[in-house]
């Protein structure tokens, strides 16, 4: 397992360096002092695992994130409170309360380790703004990074149950939060598995693994109910592609 350190402070790095030398699967690939340094090195070093600063010059640990397309695994390390971090780390794999302690980093690298280790690796994706070049596909096993206004979440695409447009955005819909990213629906319909994730409308995009019911509609379409979620609609010509694709 591959680690790049991401702290501004020197004698935090060096702590850290210290402490994962306990570890002997862990690789201290590189460091990185602030967010531009962390961009460099993660293109040139590819590593498994950041251990990242949340509060650093210039942009913040969760600002870099939301600049990324691609990320490894992150375990935040922050002087934060607990409970403040937890306001807007929903669902990060782990956070370190500065000091670091060798048993809750003994802890975070065994979560690290194991989705890592898993059969299809989870890969965070930043769902900030879209770049020019082409962009890997993604599938339901990837995770995305999504911030929106002070809370931040690390969400598995198998758990989005819905993406529909809101004005220049995109909602997403997943357990009970209802975040925007600045995202349309074509640039994420170009980059979801189509076996998982469905156009129904002009206006959403569904996880086929989230429906509970399917009842005819009007003029021949079809309705969805999603489960845990609200009821879809397909346009006319949406709901003959369902029907082919569903059918045997």
């Amino acid at each position: 397992m591959t680690v790049l350190l991401v702290d501004d402070s020197r004698l935090a790095r060096t702590e850290l360096r210290h402490l994962l030398q306990a570890f002997p699967d862990v690789t201290v690939v590189g460091e990185a002092r602030h967010a531009d340094e962390a961009r460099a090195q993660m293109q040139a070093l590819r590593p498994d695992l950041l251990l990242l600063d949340v509060q650093m010059p210039g942009q913040t640990g969760f600002e870099l994130l939301a600049s990324l397309e691609t990320a490894p695994h992150v375990i935040f390390t922050t002087a934060y409170d607990e409970y403040a971090l937890q306001a807007f780390a929903v669902n990060a794999l782990d956070y370190l309360l500065k000091p670091v302690e060798e048993t809750r980093l003994a802890a975070a690298l065994a979560k690290a380790r194991a989705r890592i280790s898993a059969p299809v690796p989870a890969e965070a994706v930043a769902a900030g703004p879209a770049e020019e070049a082409p962009l890997a596909p993604l599938t339901a096993q990837d995770q995305v990074f999504v911030k929106d206004g002070e809370r931040c979440w690390f969400v598995k695409l198998a758990d989005i149950k819905l993406f529909e447009i809101n004005g220049s955005y995109t909602r997403i819909h997943f357990e009970n939060h209802r975040p925007l990213i600045p995202r349309t629906l074509q640039q994420l319909e170009a980059r979801l598995d189509p076996k998982v994730f469905f156009r129904a409308n002009r206006q959403q995009i569904i996880n086929l693994k989230w429906i509970a019911g399917i009842e005819p509609w009007f003029s021949n379409t079809l309705k969805l109910q999603l489960r845990d979620g609200p009821e879809v609609e397909v346009s006319r010509q949406q709901s003959v592609r369902f029907r082919e694709l569903l059918s045997l």
